[in-house]
């Protein structure tokens, strides 16, 4: 959830963080994920990596996009979708971890049918008026339909490349904005993609046709749905309707309220919590481990 009541929680966690003002926060927030990577605890062990940024064709143009994996040998693919200020250091620094970790990692950027990224810098960018109105038609111009489509042209690039493993399924994790996509990347490639993993998603619950959690049932692939408590505390029955879902569905699907806020898994976000962030890390390694 990116509404206005959660801009005033993490200006609030903001001010709270060692007295930093937003717009200290803003100008840190590129060394600030520099940090966080660097202490972030290694899951593989020390490894050389490989990244560099790609293009990726999709029906509806062109999406650039950061690749990292480990140097050497076949690795199970991982699609990545950045939350709603986009492709951005942050987000490249999480992928490494993950290619540590032992995965060929594809950050996309959803916005490209609009601009290259990085659209912008940090999460506290876009809380500024100017952030918001660079990214808001940006997000209209995405469609569940052009979503679904995207995740079988990223699914598609990364098993034609030779440091992905395409005998063994594709996860997916998705962050604010992006928690549906995940799902909607599973029941694209139902086959192909063998866990799904949403933190702090929105929308994954809606009165529409299509709503996220009404695609579990094309779904294959287990899920982790992740939820912020302030979202939960929105929206209480939608880890209701979530649960019922993946019952009805017969999916291996784990849904949690986590404590902590919106934002709190990615390394720029002013709710950023390690220690929620580093459990909610571990329980996707977990699902990815089967793939």
């Amino acid at each position: 959830m990116c509404d206005d009541l959660t801009r005033i929680e993490e200006g609030a966690a903001t001010a709270v963080a060692a007295g930093v003002s937003r717009r200290d926060f803003a100008a840190m927030a590129g060394a600030l994920t520099l940090a966080g990577c660097a202490g972030m605890p290694d899951s593989a062990g020390p490894g050389a990596l490989s990244e560099s940024m790609v293009d990726v064709r999709t029906p509806d143009g062109t999406a650039d996009a950061f690749f990292v994996h480990p140097a050497k040998g076949k690795h199970p693919g991982v699609i990545i979708w950045p939350d709603i200020a986009g492709l951005r250091d942050a987000y490249k620094a999480m992928a490494r971890r993950m290619a540590q970790a032992g995965y060929a990692v594809l950050v996309v950027n959803h916005y490209y049918r609009s601009a290259v990224a990085p659209i912008l810098n940090s999460l506290a960018e876009f809380r500024t008026p100017e952030g918001m109105a660079r990214i808001n038609p940006m997000i209209a111009a995405i469609t569940p339909a052009g979503v679904t489509s995207d995740a079988r042209a990223l699914a598609t690039w990364l098993d034609t490349q030779a440091p992905v493993d395409a005998r063994r399924k594709i996860g997916t994790a998705g962050y604010c904005m992006t928690g549906g996509y995940t799902l909607r990347t599973a029941a694209a490639l139902p086959a192909r993609v063998g866990a799904a993993c949403s933190f702090h998603g929105a929308g994954l619950v809606t009165t529409k046709p299509d709503s996220p959690h009404l695609l579990l049932p094309a779904i294959r692939a287990a899920l982790l749905i992740a939820i912020a408590r302030n979202d939960d505390a929105r929206a209480p029955g939608d880890k209701d309707a979530l649960r019922a879902a993946a019952t009805a569905a017969g999916r291996d699907a784990e849904i949690e309220v986590y404590p902590a806020d919106h934002g709190w898994c990615t390394l720029d976000a002013p709710t950023y919590d390690a220690v929620q962030a580093d459990r909610a890390w571990g329980r996707m390694l977990t699902k990815f481990a089967g793939l």
